[in-house]
């Protein structure tokens, strides 16, 4: 039987925006995230799952980045040299680095670098493509290596917790696909993410990826001129998020007919990550209405949120706190007195010292301690016995187990006869040192 302890960490003093005030939007579907904690700091049919355009771009990066080096050299094949502009206008048999491209894609958004790239780290997930040029690729062939590709990317996006992602281009250019089920029923899905999972992908380029560095420096550079195949290329940053407020990151921008005017960015400010994702927001003529939504948003959650640290002295459960558990059936010592075992919290060895949430006016961390009443003989030293959740509103943000320290083995009959025997030897020795009992050898 689990017994619960609720602990209440308040924090107050900061000011709020009353609920009328919530930014009103243009965009279809809008979130404001917490890039360190993913929490959902403010939604418009955040989990609405819709078109997303070029903004599926930043999965692409990140994928080629973790998956090959800078300095890679590719083919061009006349599949990625036939895709609609915006594009850099690769020739067919053409090489350029993996660094070149990537610049062109997140920088100018071309279409067909997002092919290239893709084919080139798709091929080595199919065996009879890995080692032949793209140049020589077939349109089938090339198709077959895009979707090796676009499997890692929706691969990667389950990791990431992404709850309704599915992508079938590395583009973003709208696109439908036909799977078939397990139960052998087909379903069609369209390419598309929620406003949610789009910033959660950014989150991870920004923070916790382990090729984040070159992911900043990609994103963040105003202009990238290169030379290849006797053609010289310029490449400028279209996303003007960068130059608009302060502790501006990262971001990119998408547009398509079905998808509307897309765009995805991270600012920092103080320690805080904020992180917005807007979807749908307005078509032509409306180019702009990204960037007041952008600000609106990242203003919103400057004036409202500040950052508390999970792990600080002020909201983790103590371990002195805990209680020794009792152990109904357990050796003890000495037959009949009460016995019990100590407890401890793993998962913390190793642990930064460091781990934000952001959280609003009047919002509190709840630290529940579910822990067992007692335990029955034998128990295994590491037994877990309880658990600990640090819980804002309903969403469980931190977790960690509560476990045994010790062990205690069940009572039996050696035992009970040890006890016995120390019991009547114990006796014999304090009746003789108090004089009771005479010593030598005719007592």
């Amino acid at each position: 039987m689990l017994a619960v302890l609720i602990l209440g960490v308040l924090f107050s003093g900061f000011s709020s925006l009353a609920e009328g005030d919530v930014p009103e939007l243009y965009a279809s579907s809008a979130v404001l995230l917490d890039g360190e904690s993913g929490k959902v700091l403010y939604g418009k049919s955040e989990e609405t799952p819709m078109a997303n355009a070029s903004t599926t771009k930043i999965m692409t990066c990140i994928v080629v980045l973790e998956n090959c080096g800078l300095d890679e050299e590719l083919t061009v094949s006349a599949y990625a040299a036939s895709m609609p502009k915006v594009k850099l206008y690769l020739q067919k048999g053409e090489t350029y680095t993996v660094r070149q491209l990537l610049y062109s894609l997140m920088l100018e958004s071309h279409n067909d670098s997002a092919v290239a790239l893709a084919e080139h780290v798709g091929k080595k997930q199919v065996k009879e493509l890995a080692e032949k040029p793209a140049s020589e690729f077939s349109d089938q062939e090339s198709r077959a290596a895009v979707k090796a590709f676009s499997n890692l990317m929706n691969q990667k996006a389950l990791e990431l917790g992404c709850a309704d992602t599915y992508f079938i281009t590395p583009n973003g250019l709208d696109a439908v696909e036909t799977i078939t089920l397990q139960d052998g029923t087909e379903k069609s899905l369209e390419h598309h993410t929620t406003a949610r999972d789009l910033a959660l992908i950014l989150s991870y380029c920004i923070l916790r990826s382990p090729k984040r560095e070159d992911f900043l420096k990609i994103t963040r550079e105003p202009s990238y001129g290169f030379t290849a195949n006797g053609r010289s290329f310029s490449c400028n940053n279209h996303n003007s998020f960068l130059n608009m407020m302060e502790g501006a990151v990262s971001g990119k921008t998408g547009f398509t007919g079905k998808a509307g005017y897309c765009y995805v960015g991270a600012l920092e400010r103080d320690g805080r990550y904020f992180v917005v994702a807007l979807l749908a927001c307005g078509w032509p003529n409306n180019k702009s209405y990204k960037w007041t939504d952008t600000r609106k948003l990242m203003e919103y959650g400057l004036e409202n949120f500040h950052r508390v640290n999970l792990l600080g002295e002020s909201v983790l459960y103590q371990e002195k706190e805990l209680p020794v558990l009792p152990v109904s059936g357990g050796q003890g010592d000495a037959i009949g007195s009460p016995c019990s075992v100590s407890l401890c919290i793993t998962g913390r060895e190793g642990l930064a010292e460091d781990m934000g949430i952001l959280l609003g006016n009047q919002e509190k961390i709840q630290v529940r301690v579910s822990l067992k009443k007692e335990l029955a003989a034998p128990v295994a030293e590491g037994t877990k016995v309880g658990e600990i959740r640090y819980v804002v509103g309903e969403e469980v943000y931190r977790r960690e187990d509560i476990v045994t320290a010790g062990s205690v083995e069940k009572i039996d009959f050696r035992w009970c006869a040890e006890r016995v025997f120390d019991f009547f030897f114990d006796g014999e020795n304090i009746l003789r040192e108090s004089g009771i009992l005479s010593g030598g050898e005719n007592a």
